[in-house]
């Protein structure tokens, strides 16, 4: 199954292969969506369906950084 296209037009030239516009002009934009302004849009004007964000492990680091701070300055005032 080929990649949807991207929600926006970059507007480079030559289009990419997953540009909107190039997408509608071709006849390969899936029959549900439609182009408006240069960007992706639902045929029947509902909004589009929003992108999954992958989690980083951001958090996770920073709090394992903290407790080792932590333990190292207790086990500094024990000794």
């Amino acid at each position: 199954m080929p990649k949807p296209p991207k929600r926006k037009c970059c507007e480079s030239t030559p289009r990419c292969k997953r540009c909107p516009l190039r997408m509608l002009k071709e006849g390969t934009l899936p029959a549900e969506y439609t182009v408006k302004k240069r960007r992706l849009a639902m045929a029947d004007g509902s909004p589009l369906p929003k992108k999954d964000k992958k989690k980083k492990g951001k958090k996770k680091k920073k709090k394992a950084r903290a407790e080792k701070k932590a333990a190292k300055a207790s086990a500094a005032l024990v000794s």
